[in-house]
């Protein structure tokens, strides 16, 4: 990709995650491998889920050791409830808690002609962007305690309705109102539940369509009113800030770092 996504943390860090869990699904590459290292820098412990890339899931690794705090990497389907428990249980075995939770995986297709997008497409995209927060969920709940984070990350485009990706608006607003509605029942467990909505990211190719030299900047800088798509790292700030202490006032809310799209959610 040119040019490259930046995953590094822009400043140095504060501390504000020190002693904390951290378990990241989607974290071998793009948006989730930046919030892997930002939290790392800020002192958690890393567990990224990820589908099957597994060079991409060693350098998360590695980028978050490099941070001097410790990593694992579980590869499975976020849309398998069974997956899901499964990689929650590792991360409670390895180190024996679980403090935040990020839910980021996410299936993505663009489809110009509505009548070309089949319920085979439209259901793949539910299972992983909806029901993976779901599962992952339903099995981290046990283990976290008062004073945890849940944090999802949905997108801009249920606020702005873009016409060729239908079956992802409709599934990252049911992101924003799981988010919602989750915040309301957790709040007498003292579990903080909020969401980052993204707009056009430059992030590594993640579709069998997209080829590995695709500017993602050209096709979408026009999309934001910034003129460019975020690098990684400037949207896993607001996921740090979710996570900690800073935001302990916040629940049910939904962040927007979009380049200045002003929209709805």
């Amino acid at each position: 990709m040119r040019p490259k996504p930046d995953y590094s943390p822009r400043f140095p860090g504060a501390g504000r995650l020190t002693g904390k869990v951290a378990l990241i699904t989607g974290g071998d590459g793009g948006i989730g491998r930046a919030v892997a290292v930002a939290m790392a820098r800020e002192g958690a412990d890393i567990a990224i889920v990820y589908l099957n890339d597994h060079r991409d899931a060693e350098e998360t690794m590695r980028l978050v050791e490099a941070e001097d705090r410790n990593a694992i990497h579980i590869a499975g389907d976020v849309g398998r409830e069974a997956i899901c428990r499964n990689a929650v249980n590792e991360v409670a075995k390895t180190f024996g808690r679980l403090d935040i939770l990020v839910n980021t995986a996410t299936e993505q297709h663009e489809v110009v002609d509505f009548t070309a997008l089949s319920a085979e497409q439209m259901e793949e995209t539910l299972r992983i962007n909806v029901f993976g927060c779901f599962f992952m969920t339903r099995a981290a709940l046990p283990h976290l305690p008062r004073g945890g984070a849940i944090i999802n990350t949905t997108a801009v485009t249920p606020g702005k309705g873009q016409p060729a990706m239908i079956d992802d608006a409709a599934s990252q607003g049911a992101v924003v109102a799981f988010t919602r509605a989750l915040s309301t029942l957790l709040l007498d467990r003292g579990i903080r539940v909020n969401a980052v909505a993204p707009g056009p990211v430059r992030t590594s190719p993640t579709q069998p369509d997209q080829g590995a030299e695709q500017d993602q900047g050209a096709e979408q800088a026009g999309w934001a009113p910034m003129g460019r798509p975020g690098q990684p790292n400037e949207i896993a700030a607001c996921h740090v800030f979710l996570a900690s202490d800073e935001a302990s006032y916040m629940t049910g809310q939904v962040l927007h770092p979009n380049g200045g799209s002003i929209v709805a959610l």
